[in-house]
């Protein structure tokens, strides 16, 4: 063998070593991003569950409120700080109306509830709504 020819086997040792190189950090890059994607997935459902359960107890508390005073506020943010709940603001809307049935009146009251934490537009942020009706007739 000349000279030569074992240059250039040395050069093309070199660019397959390199194309596996690139090749193996391409991949570790793609899996830590996933791993990152995963985390954010998850993180981001955890979120959603605590601001739904967050506008759950908004729509408790204003259901409470209500029928026991037999009317309600027309609006209430509330800012829990407790437990999973801590850092949610929860605005609690609710409109009355009475009708008449029989000899009876009855009071219907509609909800409309948002929970929110974090600031809009950031990574952190999430909300959910809620909306019902209740009322206080008794069969």
């Amino acid at each position: 063998m000349t000279h030569a020819a074992a240059n250039r086997e040395q050069g093309f040792s070199l660019v397959s070593a390199i194309f596996l190189l690139v090749v193996l950090a391409t991949l570790g890059v793609y899996a830590v991003r996933m791993n990152t994607m995963q985390q954010q997935t998850v993180t981001a459902g955890l979120r959603a569950a605590q601001a739904y359960q967050a506008a759950r107890t908004g729509m408790q508390w204003g259901a409470y409120r209500a029928l026991n005073a037999s009317s309600c506020a027309a609006s209430t943010t509330l800012t829990l700080s407790e437990g999973a709940a801590n850092g949610f603001r929860v605005t609690v809307q609710c409109t009355q109306r009475n009708h008449t049935e029989g000899a009876a009146t009855v009071h219907v009251y509609q909800f409309d509830v948002k929970a929110e934490a974090g600031t809009y537009g950031g990574p952190d942020y999430v909300s959910r709504r809620l909306q019902t009706k209740i009322t206080d007739v008794t069969s």
